[in-house]
């Protein structure tokens, strides 16, 4: 009892203070990094609309594999399974869940129409824990990123460095 009362608390402070979880969904293949909240004792995502992340591999019902980092580090800090349930929307539950999401919802270029838009578009879930904290495991677990057609890195400009140096120059 005291050892499962533990493994809940450890989850629950570790799950507040980090706004990234990895998720990997039965048989979806790599983890997948997620924002969410922590509310009721459940992670919470949104996503599988337009803009939103996109859920690979979650079904309501289903198991997913949930390892949450360290905000200032980056590392593991915990891994847990969790049963995959998914409100229906307008419930009580999920009217509960939606407030949080949209309080933590970065950039939302619909921020007051946002949750009509979750309703009809996209899915909100609730990740329960459902059983014992995993061991840390031994050895490097480093993986290749997902393919996507997202890009944050180009060549830099041939004339920005200088163009910056003019500008330290001005001032």
């Amino acid at each position: 009892m005291t050892s499962e009362l533990l493994d809940r608390a450890l989850i629950e402070e570790a799950a507040k203070k980090s706004g990234l979880v990895w998720v990997a969904g039965a048989g979806a293949g790599a983890a997948r990094a997620l924002w969410h909240v922590w509310h009721e004792g459940a992670v919470c995502l949104v996503g599988d609309g337009p803009g939103e992340q996109p859920l690979t591999g979650l079904a309501d019902g289903g198991s997913a594999e949930v390892t949450v980092r360290s905000k200032d580090k980056g590392g593991r800090l915990v891994s847990f399974p969790a049963t995959v349930t998914e409100p229906a929307p307008g419930t009580p539950e999920w009217e509960a869940t939606v407030r949080e999401l949209k309080g933590k919802r970065l950039n939302a270029p619909d921020a007051e129409r946002m949750p009509d838009r979750w309703a009809r578009e996209c899915r909100v879930l609730r990740l329960v824990p459902a059983g014992p904290v995993a061991p840390l495991p031994a050895g490097d677990l480093a993986q290749r990123p997902v393919s996507t057609p997202a890009t944050t890195r180009r060549p830099v400009p041939a004339g920005l460095p200088r163009l910056l140096a003019k500008r330290r120059r001005g001032r």
